[in-house]
């Protein structure tokens, strides 16, 4: 069993919320089994501090901190890593990244 990096985004009423929304979003497509390579296999977020973005430069910087292999997204089996955005519609969100069993 390996591990793949993931990038998915999501909206709710607040972070939790959001996470829980991607990660049913992703057992629902992807299903329960476990080794998914998706969000469906985390269980905690880490909201890293940093000004909200566009989608797209919250994905270079997301892309940048698996690149340097940050410590708070660098374990298949920890947390997700989250990043505030605004969406391409305009409502904020996040987007949620890291490694995922696969």
């Amino acid at each position: 069993m390996g591990a793949v990096e993931f990038f998915t985004t999501a909206t709710g009423p607040n972070l939790k919320a959001a996470f829980n929304i991607a990660r049913e979003e992703a057992q629902w497509e992807h299903g329960h089994g476990g080794y998914t390579g998706t969000i469906a296999e985390k269980y905690e977020v880490s909201l890293f501090d940093e000004p909200r973005r566009s989608e797209s430069a919250a994905l270079a910087r997301a892309e940048e901190l698996i690149r340097v292999g940050d410590p708070r997204i660098d374990d298949k089996w920890g947390p997700a890593g989250a990043l505030a955005i605004t969406t391409a519609s305009g409502h904020e969100g996040w987007l949620f990244f890291g490694f995922a069993t696969h």
